[in-house]
């Protein structure tokens, strides 16, 4: 099981980035994806989860209307639109997978079995 997280960069503010996370070893389809944000000096919170069963999918408040989280079955990869950006959006972002616990948000980390290495995204002028 693993998982390659990508996409990250520089951007300036109201920029965009797209993270991939591409699944090897595994189907991803059959797992609840999540996305973790860690900011400079903080610890990492999920900021979207979306559930392997249904589809529901939870945003932090922080990123709603402007995150997208999705998942493309057919490339075994899961995806995060971020739009919008601001400075404080800055830190590693990291993908995980939970196959065990049901999907209750806000995600917390510990129900998360699988993560990626981490990207990092830093917005700024």
């Amino acid at each position: 099981v693993q998982l390659q997280a990508s996409g990250g960069g520089l951007v300036q503010p109201g920029g965009s980035l797209r993270l991939s996370c591409a699944a090897s070893g595994f189907t991803l389809d059959y797992y609840e994806i999540g996305w973790f944000r860690q900011a400079p000096g903080k610890g990492r919170e999920c900021i979207s989860c979306i559930s392997s069963v249904d589809g529901t999918i939870y945003y932090d408040d922080s990123v709603k209307g402007r995150f997208t989280i999705s998942r493309d079955n057919a490339k075994n990869t899961a995806y995060l639109q971020m739009n919008s950006l601001k400075p404080e959006d800055t830190g590693v972002y990291y993908c995980a997978t939970n196959a065990y616990s049901d999907y209750h948000p806000p995600c917390p980390q510990a129900d998360y079995e699988s993560w990626g290495q981490g990207t990092q995204v830093t917005v700024s002028a």
